[in-house]
C-alpha cells in the first residue's frame, strides 16, 4: 500500500523522572511515582506514598525502564515512527495508569496536572504527529471537568483518558458523569478508555486469581466490555449522541459477540432496564471505535461481522506486549483484508475520531 497514511491510536509514554522533578507542584514531590524494593526483593511501583501490587515485568524489561527510548524522548519516538511508516501517534501514560487508585483527590489532581503539562511539551516537538489526551482525575468529577477544560482549552490536548473500571465507586453510567460527557461533546474531543492491570482499583478477576497472567488477560477485555455495557445500555450514548468513544488495548475479537449479546438482552430483557430507541449495535456503530493490533487473527471476522468503520490501528509502543518492528507491514501485507478496510483501519477512522 504505497503512500498509506498511518495513525496509531494506542501508544504510550514511559514517563521519565523529570515529569515529577520539573513539572509536579513542589508541595507534592514526596508523592511522585517511583519504584522500590519490597521485603521479598521484588521491585514494585510506589505511588502517592503507597506500595502498589507487584507486576512481574517480562524478562529483560526493568520496571520503569521500557524500551525503546521513544517512551521518554520525542525525537527518538519520531525516528522510530519514521522507521515503521507511522505518521501520527496517540499516546497514553504508563505510570499514570496508577493514578486512578489514589485515595487523595488533591494528590491525584497534582499528578495529573504535572503529567498533562509534560505531555503537552512532549507533543509540542511535533504537534501534528504527536497527540495525547488529558489524563483525567476520574475520582472527582468537578476536578475532572476543570482538568479537561484546562488540558483541551489551554494545552491543546486531544481528548480525555479514563479507566473503564469503577473509580470512587462509580461506573461510567453514573449520573455524576453527565456534565463530563456534555463537556466532551461541547469540546468535540473523544473519550479514550484504557484499562491497565494495576490491581489497585476494582478489576474483574482480582477477587479470584493471584496469577498475574490470568488477571491481565481478564481485566483488559472484560473491563472494556462492561464499560461499553454501561455507556450503551446505561443510556449515556443515547443522551450524548455527540460523544465519541475509543476502546484500546483489549483486542477486538470480543466486539461482535458482546454486541450480539447486548442486542439479544435488550430485545428479550429490555423491560428490566431503561428503554432505548436504538439497538446496542446501532449505538456502537454511531459512536464507538476499537483499536486493533495488526496481527489479530480475528480481524477479518470482525470486519465481516460489524464492518470496518469502527476499527483503528494500534501498536502499544513501547510496551513489550507486541513487537514494534514491522508492525505496520504486518497489517498492510495481510491478504485477508481488502485495501479499503486496511485504509480505514490505518487512517480514515482515526481521522474521523480525533479530527486529525
Amino acid at each position: 500500500m504505497p503512500d498509506q497514511r498511518v495513525i496509531d491510536t494506542d501508544a504510550h509514554f514511559d514517563e521519565p523522572a523529570e515529569v515529577w522533578t520539573e513539572y509536579l507542584d513542589p508541595r507534592y514531590r514526596e508523592m511522585a511515582p517511583t519504584f522500590v524494593q519490597d521485603s521479598e526483593g521484588r521491585v514494585r511501583p510506589f505511588v502517592a506514598g503507597r506500595m502498589k501490587p507487584y507486576i512481574p515485568f517480562p524478562p529483560g524489561i526493568p520496571p520503569g525502564g521500557m524500551t525503546p527510548g521513544g517512551g521518554k524522548d520525542a525525537h527518538s519516538r519520531l525516528a522510530d515512527m519514521d522507521k515503521e511508516g507511522i505518521d501520527v501517534m496517540v499516546m497514553y501514560p504508563t505510570t499514570g495508569l496508577f493514578f486512578f487508585g489514589i485515595e487523595e483527590v488533591d494528590v491525584t489532581v497534582a499528578l495529573c496536572r504535572a503529567y498533562d503539562d509534560w505531555a503537552h511539551d512532549f507533543c509540542r516537538v511535533s504537534p501534528e504527529r504527536l497527540i495525547a489526551p488529558v489524563l483525567v482525575p476520574q475520582m472527582d468529577v468537578r476536578e475532572a471537568l476543570a482538568e479537561v477544560r484546562r488540558g483541551v482549552g489551554e494545552l491543546g490536548l486531544r481528548g480525555a483518558l479514563m479507566r473503564p473500571n469503577p473509580v470512587a465507586g462509580r461506573t461510567l453510567d453514573h449520573p455524576a458523569f453527565e456534565p463530563l460527557w456534555s463537556l466532551l461533546e461541547e469540546l468535540d474531543v473523544p473519550l479514550v478508555l484504557h484499562e491497565g492491570t494495576t490491581q489497585d482499583v476494582p478489576q474483574v478477576g482480582g477477587d479470584r486469581y493471584e496469577n498475574f497472567l490470568f488477571r491481565h488477560m481478564i481485566s483488559h477485555a472484560f473491563e472494556q466490555q462492561m464499560a461499553v455495557l454501561s455507556l450503551i445500555c446505561g443510556g449515556v450514548l443515547e443522551r450524548h449522541p455527540g460523544l465519541r468513544v475509543l476502546l484500546v488495548e483489549a483486542g477486538i475479537g470480543w466486539v461482535p459477540y458482546w454486541l450480539d449479546r447486548m442486542d439479544h438482552h435488550i430485545e428479550k430483557w429490555g423491560h428490566a432496564s431503561a428503554s432505548l430507541p436504538l439497538t446496542p449495535t446501532e449505538y456502537f456503530r454511531r459512536q464507538c471505535f476499537v483499536a486493533a493490533d495488526s496481527d489479530e487473527r480475528l480481524l477479518p471476522f470482525v470486519v465481516d461481522a460489524i464492518g470496518d468503520d469502527n476499527l483503528c490501528f494500534s501498536t502499544d509502543y513501547p510496551h513489550p506486549d507486541h513487537t514494534f518492528e514491522g508492525v505496520t507491514a504486518r497489517l498492510t501485507s495481510r491478504a485477508d483484508l481488502s485495501e479499503t478496510s486496511k485504509r480505514k483501519i490505518l487512517c480514515d477512522n482515526a481521522e474521523r475520531l480525533f479530527h486529525i
